[in-house]
């Protein structure tokens, strides 16, 4: 773990790369769980000392260094290290992007808020963006980040942190790479910033348009709109409304469950928000990205699945499941910063260190999970006779642990030893300036006393 978290902050400026080290180790071990969501106690309880848990709390609040170029760092050595395999259906690799919410209640002039689905409505919290490579490592699966988007506080719009974060997913992708998200995200997002590959879920009620109008009958007004695609039947006023006939249907067998899987596939559709562009052959309003629409009937579930995918891709509708089934890879990072490592609950203030700890606890949490997966399992006890590689076995052991001060650091991790002397101390620091006092004006000594004249 020490190896891991050095490479991480080996590169920062010097003295804080060893203050980060200090808060890493701080965060991994779980130690937010026990002093619930305060830093500057979780720092003492990893045995520094007081000067030494001021300097980390310095270098984390207020030093030069982003959670970029750490995230970029990670993303670099486990790549390099080999035991992470990324996920690939059809010929494409798994990129999810998803969005996250570090609440805070209490916090003041908090202007940002994200959706709480237990209170029904958006409440004050820090929003994060996450962009991940899903993969796996054994038979584990494991999201590696490779990028976390912050909020606008400039308007603060959730729908424009959404937008800026498929922007970033679509500029790291690489030509081999699909992207995918949950029901939340518009398709339209994914449209205006130019993805091509996209797997999407859709609420039942969905609906769309085929691209072209249906041929002339013979008799009557011509058809000038587009046949409406309504995959799944719905209900209105009492009267069922039919879902139109799929344009072909697949069936194949789980090789886990053993269980037969029904597909009904409509082709060549596109979305009713979709953005349109003029054609000059047609003179006429076009919409250029085609979609495929797939409703999946498992036997265990009572409601199907309706997923999109456009038509770029030639997946059949067993890909398109299983690429998007790998999805929820990218809600285990923020699961395991936020339940395992005391994330869920943060007592910093400062603009910078409000956006800095969600960070840092995500990527923390990614640490965990990996060096917990690559490596054997920790038993808990002498009744743990089947353990699993899992993070949470690993922090137990490392909350029983103090920072290793004994550990071999290289010569770039080290305390920068800067003259100090020259500097004012105290109460001479603080820059306090007094106020000018205005005093009431005084013409002459009669105006003052006209009684007293000689």
């Amino acid at each position: 773990m020490m190896s891991v978290l050095i490479a991480l902050v080996i590169e920062l400026p010097i003295g804080t790369n060893l203050g980060l080290l200090r808060v890493l180790w701080a965060l991994v071990s779980g130690q937010l769980l026990a002093t619930r969501g305060a830093l500057i106690p979780a720092l003492a309880k990893i045995g520094l000392s007081d000067a030494e848990v001021m300097q980390a709390w310095s270098a984390f609040a207020n030093g030069r260094w982003e959670t970029h170029r750490l995230v970029m760092t990670w993303d670099k050595w486990v790549r390099q290290d080999g035991h992470w395999e990324s996920s690939q259906y059809g010929g494409y690799r798994v990129k999810a992007v998803d969005l996250m919410g570090f609440f805070r209640p209490c916090l003041k002039h908090c202007p940002t808020t994200h959706y709480d689905s237990a209170a029904g409505k958006a409440l004050k919290a820090i929003p994060l963006g996450i962009v991940g490579d899903v993969g796996r490592i054994g038979t584990q699966r494991f999201t590696l980040p490779c990028a976390l988007v912050r909020a606008e506080v400039d308007p603060p719009s959730e729908a424009l942190l959404e937008e800026a974060l498929v922007r970033m997913a679509v500029k790291q992708m690489a030509a081999d790479e699909a992207l995918t998200a949950d029901r939340g995200f518009k398709p339209v997002t994914f449209v205006k910033a130019g993805c091509t590959r996209v797997v999407l879920r859709r609420p039942k009620n969905f609906t769309a348009r085929r691209r072209t109008p249906p041929p002339y009958g013979g008799h009557g007004r011509k058809p000038s709109r587009p046949a409406v695609v309504r995959p799944l039947p719905r209900t209105y006023r009492g009267k069922t409304i039919a879902a139109t006939l799929p344009d072909r249907i697949e069936t194949w067998v789980e090789p886990e469950s053993n269980q037969a899987v029904t597909a009904q596939v409509w082709l060549d559709v596109v979305l009713p928000d979709q953005p349109k562009r003029w054609d000059a052959p047609t003179r006429r309003l076009v919409k250029d990205t085609p979609w495929m629409i797939v409703v999946i009937f498992h036997p265990r579930f009572a409601q199907p699945m309706l997923l999109i995918v456009t038509m770029t891709v030639a997946w059949s509708a067993q890909h398109a499941q299983a690429f998007y089934l790998d999805r929820w890879g990218i809600e285990h990072p923020p699961l395991v910063a936020k339940q395992l490592l005391g994330a869920h609950r943060q007592f910093v203030f400062a603009d910078q260190a409000r956006q800095r700890l969600p960070e840092l606890s995500v990527l923390a949490g990614s640490v965990l999970s990996y060096i917990a997966a690559s490596q054997d399992a920790i038993p808990t006890g002498f009744w743990d006779r089947a353990p699993k590689s899992t993070p949470g076995r690993l922090r137990r052991l490392l909350t029983q642990l103090h920072f290793p001060a004994d550990f071999p650091l290289p010569e770039r991790l080290r305390e920068k030893r800067s003259r100090t002397d020259h500097l004012p101390k105290g109460i001479l620091a603080h820059r306090r300036t007094k106020q000018a006092v205005s005093q009431p004006a005084v013409d002459s000594p009669d105006s003052v006393c006209p009684t007293i004249q000689t």
